[in-house]
């Protein structure tokens, strides 16, 4: 299981969607975008981390999430 941790008005929240799609069209995979705003705990949890993709509950990458980073992250 692929989560996306964003948040609104997020710029590094819309280019890490932008990668998740891109590595989507050559490795196909499903993730579940969260808006930590959505849940104080999550929110207090990545605020300053988002943001954040997470593998099977564990962080794999967060912040800059680069096509190349997401690739190894998510070890495609």
């Amino acid at each position: 299981m692929i989560t996306l941790y964003t948040r609104p008005n997020c710029p590094l929240c819309d280019e890490a969607k932008m990668m998740m799609e891109l590595v989507r069209e050559d490795f196909p995979f499903e993730y579940e975008e969260v808006n930590i705003e959505s849940d104080d705990a999550l929110h207090e949890k990545y605020m300053l981390m988002i943001p954040v993709v997470e593998k099977d509950g564990e962080v794999a990458i967060y912040g800059n999430v680069g096509y190349i980073e997401l690739l190894e992250a998510l070890e495609f």
